[in-house]
């Protein structure tokens, strides 16, 4: 059976994205939709689902729209995330709101979000169904982490537990959809199917907590934007969350003087947590529960009924994403 690499998958989908056709009016509501997907990106849900599919059936290609109506939804989310968090830019290019303004933002996103469905729901009749209430789920667990997420930005008590949910509302859910839908699109049995979800929470939990990672440590000359941004906010993410919970009397008091303070240099907050993260092995930890949660998506995929042949290609884009640097 014919599979496609992961780099062939995503050209696949970049050159869809780019003929998708606008014909509506005004063709002022749609330019920033167009303009939102035009900015690039990894493409990891719509890749992730054509892998899936083409775990059982050959030709991916032909559920490029539902495929491309995940990543219209995945960037309406990004187009309102910037709004609520009054974000500059988004892939080193104005935001929409920017470039436009708050109003545009809000009635373009949800276009964006129609036409998401729309998208999503052009598969075989049979499927639909099953393919909606997925999908309808998923974006309710999608706001749901949001609003998570919104709520602990006045809490100083938030656990791990509770950030590690999160995460999964906000960020894993999607790529377990996009993977689940693969396979229910291709017919795979319904056990596999729930295994490729449990894959993708898996490796949606490992990707968020690489952005947490990477936010601290990475190089902002591959990372694409200054580091620290998370700590410069007080951003609850896994690092601060432990940093909070493993400190000795003396390191909390420090970081809760950062955290306080109204009034900073921006590089001395940076390098002063990243240094107490540093002293308390917050790195360390972080990298653990990553390998931790990719160790466990091989395992599911492991589990998946195909011959272990076909699993290749997922499986090298699973170790992409473990080894990323942006």
């Amino acid at each position: 059976m014919k599979q496609l690499s992961s780099n062939e998958i995503l050209q696949l989908v970049n050159d869809y994205l780019d003929h998708l056709p606008y014909d509506r009016k005004p063709t002022s509501l749609y330019e920033p939709v167009k303009y939102v997907l035009s900015l690039g990106g990894k493409r990891i849900r719509p890749v992730l689902m054509l892998l899936g599919y083409n775990l059982w059936r050959e030709h991916p290609e032909e559920i490029l729209m539902p495929a491309c109506g995940v990543e219209t939804y995945h960037n309406y989310t990004l187009l309102h995330d910037d709004l609520m968090d009054n974000a500059d830019l988004r892939r080193g290019h104005e935001t929409v709101h920017r470039r436009w303004d708050a109003n545009k933002a809000i009635l373009s996103g949800d276009s964006m979000l129609v036409l998401a469905y729309q998208r999503v729901a052009q598969v075989p009749a049979d499927k639909l169904q099953q393919v909606l209430d997925l999908f309808t789920v998923t974006a309710l667990e999608i706001g749901e982490g949001q609003e998570y997420d919104m709520a602990f930005e006045t809490r100083n008590d938030v656990t791990e537990d509770e950030y590690i949910e999160m995460i999964r509302l906000k960020t894993s859910v999607l790529l377990a959809c996009a993977l689940k839908m693969g396979a229910i699109l291709a017919g795979a049995p319904q056990e596999d199917a729930e295994r490729l979800y449990r894959l993708g929470e898996q490796v949606g939990l490992a990707f968020q907590l690489q952005d947490d990672l990477l936010d601290v440590y990475g190089d902002p000359a591959v990372f694409g934007k200054a580091i620290g941004g998370d700590i410069t906010s007080n951003k609850k993410t896994y690092m601060l969350i432990n940093a909070f919970n493993r400190a000795n009397d003396k390191q909390r008091a420090e970081l809760e003087r950062w955290i306080n303070a109204k009034t900073f240099n921006r590089d001395v907050k940076v390098a002063e947590v990243t240094r107490l993260y540093d002293e308390i092995g917050i790195r360390q930890l972080c990298e653990a529960k990553i390998n931790y949660y990719f160790d466990l998506a091989r395992q599911t995929l492991s589990e998946v009924n195909v011959p272990d042949d076909r699993k290749q290609c997922l499986s090298a884009y699973m170790d992409e994403l473990l080894h990323r640097n942006k």
